[in-house]
């Protein structure tokens, strides 16, 4: 297979994407021409004026040129006159329609507060994780020719990042921050504090930045403090627990939790629902060091920092009334923990930080204008630095390992995070093939859990709907008071999103443990159809660089296969991703497909090109494929999730088997799995394999993993986690292949 692969590569043509920007681990190159020489000074004026943006002659990112382009320095406490390297906003559309790689709006931050350097890129590397959150990473930046530093580059929150991560940029959008700046001179904090129903209050404090929404911003401010009962309704609660759990673990007090309350925005999404979105990250880590009850001014003090900081304080209302509530504050606890566990106790929180190490390191050094040393640099992810920096920008900055290490001492061994949390054992359907219509049972194996609940949505920007789960043997669940918890519910869609959520009088537990952001697919099917001699046979969703079309373009197929040995002609027949839509596309006349032969069509919507071209895309995260007959009757449907750059989904035996994941035979005889190129990592070891009674599953440390267990056709789900080892006992299960996803890989058995 892997010289079919190379072969491939050599007819068709080698495939180079261009850099990504925000890839952590390619620095940036942005080169900024002002025709001025005293682009300095007109910058320093804009700015002091708030004159907004000067123009550039022209602005080249990677070797790709934009003329025309809007620039001004922005920040506030990080910007100053007197030193040659300010943070820039560029705007690449002031002026005319232009973007990079769909970005418009690039700010860059001078790192003026962090002798690490890694800060803002390793604190949203962790957040996204958990939340909708910008991506970060750095760019060398040169003006006039000349190298002005090294800079962290983050993307902007604007309507288009609201659009791409929330579905829509149309409605009340505020950002947390007063727009005179924070600080101790102010008592004007965006805290959602209620301050009554005159918007003039708030203008000081919040700056809108939509035409409207004032009277939405007090509505949530008196739900918060005053109908907490209706808090769902217009607050994404699942979203700003994970904020508070973040911020906190991570000692971002230069946020909604420390002294000014601030630095995160607050999106109302179409169900009315106000969305938290964390940013600016740069003195994460503890180097800020205000509460707003106390200043904690020591590397031990923000150890020790309490995770339930401002839980009675009425200043903090977010904090207060939130975690008043038992259930989100045993959410809260499991958010908390999993951010602990999966980041810090593990320690791979610090192999990321050195991998940022190692690209920035030659850029640091020869950053003339950086506002702390090359030494500082170097140790500074570990130790301690007193001082570095000038005027406001030195003073002490703890290690973020030690800081980060000592405090995951402290707060594991503290009784909130050291008592027995729930376990999720496994997550089953009563069919692993349902039907859209068709009603099924859920259920879910649970230890030292005493309510369960699971929530569902069929649409990935809609707020879960929750309903208990019952261990009361009518629920699909086996015995009463087994630990065995179930719901029934109809599926209604061909694809349903789930999470399960579990808790005792403790603490909760989630599966994923990353949910809301994360979650399990269930995929139905809109009938069930019957093998028949023309199939859908494979189909890859994200082709990357596998194999072109005729114009060259790498282009997303799909390959039928004729299991008879007579010639069929296609003529009337049709190919759809759309259930609604069975006619999309329609095969041109006398389209033949020989017997037991393969016929290749490009799912590109390229219509116009030579050779067949379907007028749809595929998705990679989520799609369906139908294939109907002249009388419109399904021939063939397949559904599928998580598709992967290169590698194709398709039957295997082919023609007639299930369909499994497998290196790409476009056009030829699919052999099953042959070093398929997932990027394994071997943290986990299998066996037997094959297997007939247990699957012992060992892990190389001590690290808390979670695994999904999938069948071969992706829809029978298990999930479990465990440290060490974990026996799963599959004496049960249907012979085949499975597979097994976490963190560390994805790795794959097969039961005999």
């Amino acid at each position: 297979m892997k010289y079919f692969l190379l072969l491939l590569l050599f007819l068709t043509g080698t495939h180079l994407s261009s850099q990504a920007f925000y890839d952590e681990e390619q620095l940036q190159t942005i080169e900024i021409e002002f025709s001025q020489s005293n682009w300095d000074q007109l910058l320093d004026i804009a700015y002091a004026n708030d004159q907004g943006y000067i123009l550039a002659e022209s602005v080249t990112i990677n070797e790709v040129k934009f003329d025309s382009v809007g620039v001004k320095y922005k920040g506030n406490s990080t910007y100053n006159a007197n030193q040659v390297k300010n943070p820039f906003h560029i705007e690449l559309d002031t002026y005319k329609e232009q973007d990079y790689q769909g970005f418009k709006d690039i700010k860059l931050s001078n790192i003026a507060k962090d002798p690490s350097f890694l800060r803002e890129v390793l604190s949203y590397l962790i957040l996204r994780k958990y939340m909708v959150a910008p991506r970060s990473n750095y760019a060398n930046v040169t003006v006039n020719g000349e190298l002005i530093g090294l800079y962290s580059n983050s993307e902007s929150i604007t309507k288009t990042f609201t659009n791409t991560h929330l579905g829509s940029k149309g409605n009340t959008f505020v950002k947390c921050n007063p727009p005179a700046g924070a600080g101790p001179q102010s008592n004007d904090f965006p805290n959602l504090v209620y301050l009554g129903e005159d918007s003039t209050s708030y203008y000081d404090a919040y700056e809108l930045k939509t035409d409207n929404g004032w009277n939405e911003l007090i509505d949530l401010c008196d739900t918060l403090s005053n109908h907490i009962e209706s808090i769902e309704e217009i607050l994404d609660v699942d979203r700003a627990l994970w904020m508070l759990a973040y911020n906190n673990v991570m000692v971002n007090l230069d946020s909604y939790i420390g002294a000014f309350t601030q630095n995160y925005y607050l999106y109302r999404d179409d169900y009315g629902r106000f969305v938290p979105i964390i940013w600016d990250l740069n003195e994460s880590f503890g180097k800020f060091s205000m509460t707003g009850s106390s200043n904690l001014n020591n590397t031990t003090s923000k150890q020790q920092m309490s995770h339930l900081l401002h839980q009675s304080d009425n200043n903090f209302p977010l904090i207060k009334e939130l975690l008043a509530v038992p259930m989100y504050k045993r959410m809260y606890l499991a958010h908390f923990k999993t951010i602990l566990l999966e980041n810090f106790d593990s320690g791979s929180y610090y192999e990321d930080g050195l991998t940022l190490k190692n690209v920035i390191d030659e850029a640091v050094q020869n950053d003339e204008n950086k506002l702390f040393s090359y030494a500082n640099f170097q140790t500074n992810l570990d130790d301690d630095i007193s001082g570095g920096g000038p005027g406001p920008m030195g003073g002490s900055t703890p290690g973020i390992a030690n800081l980060m290490d000592g405090r995951t001492d402290y707060l594991l061994g503290l009784s909130d995070f050291s008592q027995q949390q729930p376990t999720i054992h496994t997550t089953e359907l009563s069919t692993t093939n349902p039907v859209i219509g068709e009603s099924i049972f859920l259920t879910a194996s649970v230890s030292d859990g005493q309510v369960a609940y699971v929530g569902f949505r069929n649409n990935k920007y809609e707020p879960f709907e929750k309903v208990q789960m019952m261990d009361d043997g009518m629920q699909g669940d086996g015995a009463a008071g087994d630990g065995i918890f179930g719901v029934e519910f109809m599926i209604q869609e061909g694809f349903t999103q789930y999470f399960i959520y579990v808790e005792n009088e403790n603490i909760g537990r989630f599966s994923p443990d990353r949910a809301e952001h994360e979650y399990h697919t269930i995929v139905a099917t809109t009938v069930n159809t019957a093998l028949g001699d023309l199939v859908v046979n494979e189909f890859m969703a994200s082709n990357d660089a596998t194999v072109a079309d005729a114009d060259g373009e790498y282009d997303d197929w799909i390959e039928l296969y004729n299991n008879s040995s007579d010639e069929m002609n296609l003529e009337g027949y049709f190919l759809s991703d759309d259930a609604d839509e069975l006619t999309k596309w329609e095969f041109p006349e006398n389209t033949l497909i020989e017997g037991n032969g393969y016929l290749m069509i490009w799912a590109d919507n390229d219509l116009d090109q030579e050779g067949l071209h379907a007028a749809f895309k595929l998705s990679a995260a989520s799609e369906s494929i139908f294939l109907v007959d002249p009388m419109g009757e399904i021939v063939d449907e397949v559904s599928y999730i998580d598709q992967q750059s290169d590698i194709s989904y398709g039957r295997f035996p082919n023609g007639t088997g299930s369909f499994i994941t497998m290196n790409p035979t476009f056009g030829t005889e699919n052999l099953g799995l042959s070093s398929v190129s997932e990027e394994v990592k071997n943290e986990l070891t299998l066996y037997p394999n094959p297997v007939t009674d247990y699957i012992i599953i060992q892990s190389a440390d001590d690290e808390v993993v979670s695994i999904e267990i999938l069948d071969s056709t992706g829809k029978m789900s298990s999930t479990y986690s465990f440290s060490r080892q974990l026996n799963v006992d599959v004496s049960s299960w249907n012979p085949g292949l499975y597979i097994v996803k976490s963190s560390k890989g994805v790795h794959r058995f097969i039961v005999n």
